[in-house]
């Protein structure tokens, strides 16, 4: 599967007649989908070419609203373990629509955190949150993680 990331020594396996992918942030073996190639593709360019500490990355995260459970994909969180950046993960096939921003924009309601990330391995899209202007801006790029709070 063609994606805009850089490769990496991926680790995949058959089990049951289904193929499955390792992923080192949770320590095991998931289902290789198409939307999981672009998550372990993408946490490794984080992690090898922008610097994230791998320690503060989490991947399938849950969050509650009432009764309600949401499932971010990817949280990068701060020093004091607060969420710093959502990340939103969709499968190569799938278009990066306004949708998809709102989606990620409900998860931001109850984390509140500076940056939020879409990618479907082709394009990846990130934006700064300012909460005091009430305004956000997109990025040129995936900041390095030094640069974070220098932007």
């Amino acid at each position: 599967m063609e994606i805009n990331l850089p490769p990496y020594d991926i680790k995949l396996r058959e089990k049951d007649g289904h193929r499955q992918i390792f992923d080192f942030l949770r320590r095991r073996y998931v289902a290789l989908t198409p939307e999981e190639w672009v998550r372990q593709h993408f946490v490794h360019f984080l992690i090898g070419h922008k610097g994230y500490p791998k320690g503060l990355l989490a991947n399938e995260v849950e969050l509650r609203i009432g009764e309600k459970k949401l499932r971010c994909d990817s949280l990068l969180y701060n020093t004091d373990l607060q969420p710093q950046m959502i990340i939103e993960y969709k499968a190569p096939h799938i278009e990066l629509t306004q949708r998809v921003f709102d989606q990620i924009t409900a998860y931001n309601f109850l984390l509140h955190v500076d940056y939020l990330v879409i990618s479907n391995g082709l394009q990846h899209f990130c934006c700064r949150m300012d909460y005091e202007n009430r305004e956000y801006s997109f990025l040129r790029n995936i900041p390095d993680y030094k640069d974070l709070y220098n932007i």
